[in-house]
């Protein structure tokens, strides 16, 4: 039988948050800690505990004698969904979903119930914003309609947990975990008490009858998901969605994953009629014109370990005002003044008194360095005026001394690069060592910007995109 356990606690008078539960030792009119106003209140609070020590009821296992099959993850029929969770759904795990509002959480969250729902399992889809019914108007809409989906509208911790007993549910789903309150602790919905309790009551129940829960998050202003730091411990994969609201295009990412790697990212094109996977993305990035442009250069840029070309778009105009304009969409603002400056101070190009404008096509973002060197072409084209080979992509990480580093993954790229046609790529000086080029790809290497631009007016077919060049219009 196992040990009794006796814990002593010594209790002081001491202040405690509503909110969050934080303490102090005396009153104070904002918490420490959540910063909310008057929800510090007086209270016992413990200073002491001493825990002594119980026999286990289950002993110890050798690490080989480990059951593997409790770990098997089931694919949920979304390929997109299974890459980035590492091969699907892992009975009895958590996997927190995190996004912006209307970027397509619900949408996808139901799509996946539903599959999994016809291919023989029972789900239980627990929502905390919606009615049933609006849940199955979108069902209909989206054509996620399945004889083993089970809905219900509830706000209550413990009633959904008696939904959890009573159904046995190989998937639980519950949008929100914000929206959902327990009657034992203080506060409303969407504190930092209540979704502490929440999550891991859920928890709880995941692990003790091996039902993989599925938990919809909402996010911050910032764009850091809404709560406790803690539950981003507690659950096993956290996944962030991302995406704009004037563009289909919805990334989704594993910040954290206890059953594979997070360093994939899944595709998908929200629309009217749902939300799709999308093997083959990178079509979506570039523009589809039928003769060249200046001011447009192609890279290949990496989501993960995933390769996605997208197409860099800059305007270089006269300016009439005092301080030039420098716009950004898709690009770091940052990251194009530092390019600018550079592209003025290293290849004499003459854009510090003019309007410079630069875009990525199809609403992607551009975050790594690794796009440098194309924003660098792309402005040095709009410069001339002159349209660089529709076969060239370029890719490489710009310096302040005008150096083009090396960047990771060129492999990947170079691979991509090839398999969409292209026949030229600008790459770093002493980056094709032990790199394998796919056949029909040339690799030129650079070494700095004012060779960059040198090499972009060769495979333009002439001379006049050279640094001299630039520097002289």
């Amino acid at each position: 039988m196992p040990m009794a356990t006796r814990t002593t606690t010594r209790r002081t008078p001491g202040f405690r948050c509503a909110e969050c539960g934080w303490t102090t030792a005396k009153w104070v009119g904002r918490c420490g800690e959540c910063q909310a106003w008057g929800t510090v209140s007086e209270t016992g609070a413990p200073t002491a505990a001493r825990t002594t020590a119980a026999t286990a009821v289950t002993p110890a296992q050798r690490i080989g004698e480990v059951d593997l099959t409790r770990a098997a993850a089931r694919p949920t029929g979304v390929a997109e969904f299974d890459r980035v969770l590492g091969g699907g759904l892992v009975p009895g795990g958590v996997v927190l979903v995190a996004g912006e509002p209307g970027v397509g959480k619900s949408t996808l969250l139901l799509d996946v119930a539903a599959r999994a729902a016809r291919s023989g399992s029972e789900v239980l889809y627990i929502s905390g914003e919606e009615s049933a019914a609006q849940v199955r108007t979108r069902a209909e809409r989206i054509s996620a309609m399945a004889d083993t989906l089970y809905l219900a509208a509830e706000t209550d911790l413990a009633t959904v947990l008696g939904h959890v007993e009573a159904r046995s549910p190989g998937l639980l789903v519950v949008d929100s975990v914000q929206t959902i309150a327990s009657a034992d602790v203080e506060g409303q919905a969407g504190n930092v008490s209540q979704v502490r309790e929440v999550t891991g009551s859920l928890i709880a129940a995941a692990k003790s009858r091996g039902v993989a829960v599925l938990l919809v998050g909402h996010v911050t202003k910032d764009g850091s998901i809404a709560g406790p730091r803690l539950l981003e411990h507690l659950v096993d994969v956290v996944i962030q969605f991302e995406g704009d609201r004037h563009s289909g295009l919805r990334l989704v990412r594993a910040v954290k994953n206890r059953f594979g790697p997070t360093d994939e990212v899944g595709c998908f094109e929200l629309t009217d009629s749902g939300i799709t996977g999308l093997a083959d993305p990178s079509g979506l990035f570039l523009s589809t014109r039928d003769h060249a442009v200046p001011g447009t250069c192609v890279t290949v840029t990496l989501e993960g370990r995933r390769p996605l070309v997208a197409e860099v778009q800059a305007l270089v105009a006269t300016s009439t005002l005092p301080s030039p304009r420098r716009t950004s969409s898709g690009l770091d603002a940052s990251r194009l003044a530092m390019i600018i400056a550079v592209l003025d101070k290293r290849a004499g190009a003459p854009v510090a008194s003019r309007d410079i404008f630069a875009a990525t096509v199809g609403g992607v973002r551009i975050t790594e360095p690794a796009a440098d060197l194309a924003i660098v072409c792309a402005v040095a084209s709009s410069v001339v005026d002159k349209p660089l080979a529709p076969d060239v992509v370029a890719f490489g990480e710009v310096g302040l001394a005008g150096e083009v580093r090396r960047v990771t993954g060129l492999d990947r790229r170079l691979a991509e690069a090839a398999r969409l046609g292209f026949r030229h790529a600008l790459v770093p000086a002493g980056s094709l060592t032990g790199t394998v080029v796919p056949a029909g790809l040339r690799a030129v290497e650079v070494a700095d910007v004012p060779r960059a631009i040198e090499a972009m007016g060769r495979l333009a077919g002439g001379r006049s995109t050279s640094a001299a060049a630039v520097g002289t219009v």
